[in-house]
């Protein structure tokens, strides 16, 4: 059965159509990559799939609950976490505080018992640290805990972005340029750490990526975009040597 179907989607800006029949059907467990040039339309689905924007035409459903209306607090609280291009944590809270904020729909006090303190609050805020911690620790960065955000090095800011996104408990989580700002030595390593999560936490995966490296060594599939219209889907090595995809890239730099 599909964990994510994206039937027919369209997504306009104005007069722009920057997504076209977009189809997706993503199966429990599977790593699946939407590659294609800059400006292809990419972000853009992955802002209609967690209800950032709301389609013009066409249904996101995941689990067979319609996505398509709902706030991204709802769409979360469903099962899908992600995370973006441009790294976005909250700098001036610890390495700790990070986590826990994203585990606070767990919670199990109300707000009159979080404003004195009383009836559940202690043990349900030692419980939301304890799991964060264990989160940490899964990811190696434990030792960073009460560290400020803003003062990991970079590749261990990325590595907390993506434990925030896994204490919302999802079931998919959408990897936006998971690559982007690290160097060709790291690609591998980061490969290693994709495919981990993966089986650690039995995720589903769909990831936006331009280092091809990446996406041809660990996708099990693949659909390219270029203008908002998708002009190939499949394996990756089909998808390397189609027609289109190489004329859609010619220019843009892609890496073999």
């Amino acid at each position: 059965m599909s964990l994510l179907q994206v039937d027919k989607v369209t997504h306009y800006f104005g007069g722009l159509c920057a997504v076209s029949d977009f189809n997706l059907d993503l199966a429990a467990g599977e790593l699946v990559g939407i590659i294609g040039p800059n400006g292809a339309g990419k972000t853009t689905v992955f802002n209609l799939i967690t209800g950032v924007y709301r389609p013009t035409h066409g249904s996101i459903r995941l689990d067979g609950n319609e996505l398509v209306g709902k706030r991204p607090n709802q769409i979360t609280d469903l099962g899908i976490a992600r995370t973006f291009q441009s790294i976005r944590l909250f700098n001036d809270l610890t390495v700790l505080n990070n986590v826990r904020i994203a585990a606070y729909h767990q919670v199990g006090y109300n707000p009159l018992e979080a404003m004195l303190h009383i009836g559940r609050f202690q043990r349900e805020e030692m419980r939301i640290i304890d799991y964060a911690m264990d989160l940490l620790e899964s990811f190696k960065i434990d030792g960073y805990a009460e560290e400020l955000a803003r003062n990991l090095p970079y590749g261990l800011q990325r590595r907390l972005e993506i434990a925030r996104a896994m204490a919302t408990k999802p079931k998919l989580l959408l990897l936006d340029e998971p690559a982007a700002g690290i160097n060709a030595n790291e690609i591998n390593q980061l490969m290693d750490f994709i495919q981990w999560i993966r089986t650690e936490f039995d995720l589903t995966i769909l990831l936006i990526e331009h280092q091809m490296r990446l996406v041809m060594g660990i996708c099990e599939r693949l659909k390219v975009l270029d203008f908002g219209a998708t002009i190939a889907e499949g394996i990756p090595t089909e998808i390397q040597s189609n027609p289109k995809v190489l004329e859609a890239y010619l220019g843009e730099g892609v890496e073999e």
